[in-house]
């Protein structure tokens, strides 16, 4: 079995997946260590990759002109980040620092595009989890910005 496969389970936009869809999953991804403060990518940036965070934290951020660096969320074990890129094709639209030392899984756009194309009962599956984490994400989104317009921060 591939070591990666219980690790994949623990990841919020995998969990639920059956172990052969875990497995699938694994054989494609790749294992990474970065140190803190590297920069995994820029904002603007060709996504090419989808990162899993096995353990550490990344700081999602964009550089905001006469303030300097405005972090948009920071991320921990069992979270996912550059799905965006991954699959609207767009280019990054934040920076993915490294906060604490971390190690990561990554799946490259064609690897998983391939993996998603030949499975595609996983790609419902996937592609959904993507949808509802991306949906928790513009809520928490909304709550900020209602709270900043009410505050008169904004």
């Amino acid at each position: 079995m591939n070591p990666y496969v219980e690790q994949l389970g623990n990841i919020e936009l995998f969990a639920g997946l059956k172990q052969e869809a875990l497995e699938l999953i694994a054989k494609v991804a790749t294992e990474e260590i970065h140190s803190k403060n590297e920069k995994i990518f820029r904002h603007g940036e060709v996504g090419d990759k989808l990162y899993l965070i096995l353990d550490g934290k990344i700081r999602i951020s964009r550089e905001v002109p006469g303030m300097g660096e405005e972090a948009l969320a920071v991320l921990g074990p069992g979270q996912a980040f550059g799905e965006m890129a991954l699959l609207d094709e767009s280019p990054r639209s934040a920076d993915a620092v490294v906060h604490e030392r971390c190690r990561l899984l990554t799946l490259s756009k064609d690897g998983f595009d391939d993996l998603l194309f030949l499975h595609k009962d996983l790609a419902y599956e996937v592609l959904w989890s993507v949808v509802r984490i991306l949906i928790g994400r513009l809520r928490e989104t909304n709550d900020k910005l209602t709270f900043l317009s009410t505050t008169n921060k904004f």
